[in-house]
């Protein structure tokens, strides 16, 4: 009873916000901004009212279970059939972006001196989809609020001018809708933007770039369980009562990404039904807003600002980077 009441307020609180960004999201003309991201700037719009630290307390299990819940379900929008459905040239290109996202974000954070773990969700946003990559790998590598925030808010800058400037480069390039399915498919971040740049150019370009991005989502397994290891040596490094206590791998292990495991498995057999399988969807995107208003309501726009220039410029350098490699791999491949 104590627990749920430590926890109601901030939970409804987040819920309520979730709900009108939901229905903001539903009154603009084009899905482009996404529920997610309106529910995280709303949250920041509000945090100035509930800066104490008892409230902010209340929020903390919206912010970090609740996620986890929605990262569990968001497991099934994608079949591990579809991994194969995509090709061989995607997996190519996948790659291809994996190692430049990453690598960019390496040799920034050594160039510029930008904390590891901000520099890892910049390149991970871009490696794989977006807002959800952030919000999932942020809490396993104990990245701050302020840039979890940074890092969903700056990638959404990029994927507003690519939704609005690929589709004109397909036409000036006359590339084929194979062609662009697959470049907007690895080259934009979040769902709704890659949905909206695929489809202005064709039903071929969207439903291929869709399926692309699903595949995307998958690896995000391999990534969180590779970043909590070495989330753990940098600790090991650096913080002393770290290395005193006996760290063991059940309580390091971020466990939920074997339910978004086994919801992608339920996918792939088939039995549920499209109306069902919408419906999980949905929710997942419902409780990942929510609990991205709970990271908003932590989160205050100072703080965001006060992550400085050269983030952003990692930011549009990374996805700048992972564009341009992608579209000459697509000519060299095809």
């Amino acid at each position: 009873m104590n627990f749920i009441k430590k926890h109601l307020k901030g939970f409804i609180l987040s819920l309520v916000i979730a709900i009108i960004a939901l229905l903001i999201n539903k009154i603009l003309p084009i899905d482009i901004i996404g529920t997610a991201l309106i529910a995280l700037v709303l949250g920041m719009v509000l945090n100035p009212l509930i800066k104490n630290d008892k409230y902010q307390e209340k929020i903390n299990f919206t912010s970090k279970y609740i996620l986890r819940i929605g990262i569990i379900l968001a497991g099934i929008t994608l079949s591990f059939n579809q991994v194969f459905e995509v090709g061989k040239y995607a997996l190519i290109l996948l790659t291809a972006i994996f190692i430049t996202s990453f690598t960019i974000g390496y040799i920034f954070h050594k160039t510029l001196n930008i904390n590891w773990r901000l520099t890892s969700l910049l390149s991970v946003s871009q490696a794989i989809c977006g807002g959800t990559a952030v919000a999932t790998l942020g809490p396993v590598i104990e990245a701050k609020d302020h840039e979890i925030a940074f890092a969903i808010s700056s990638t959404f800058i990029f994927d507003l001018l690519t939704v609005i400037l690929f589709p004109v480069i397909g036409v000036l390039l006359n590339m084929t809708d194979q062609t662009f399915g697959l470049w907007v498919g690895t080259s934009i971040n979040d769902t709704s933007s890659v949905v909206a740049a695929g489809y202005a150019f064709s039903e071929i370009s969207g439903a291929l770039a869709t399926i692309v991005k699903l595949t995307r989502t998958l690896f995000i397994v391999p990534i969180v369980l590779v970043f909590s290891y070495i989330n753990i040596k940098s600790n090991l490094k650096t913080n002393k009562e770290y290395k005193q206590k006996k760290v063991k791998l059940r309580s390091i292990f971020p466990w939920f990404i074997l339910g978004f495991i086994l919801f992608t498995g339920i996918r792939s057999l088939n039995i549920l039904t499209a109306e069902t399988i919408d419906f999980i969807s949905e929710l997942s995107k419902f409780l990942m807003a929510t609990a991205l208003a709970a990271i908003g309501l932590k989160t205050s726009f100072k703080q965001v600002k006060g992550v400085g220039i050269k983030p952003m410029i990692a930011t549009l350098t990374i996805n700048l980077a992972a564009a341009l490699v992608s579209l000459i791999i697509l000519y060299i491949m095809l």
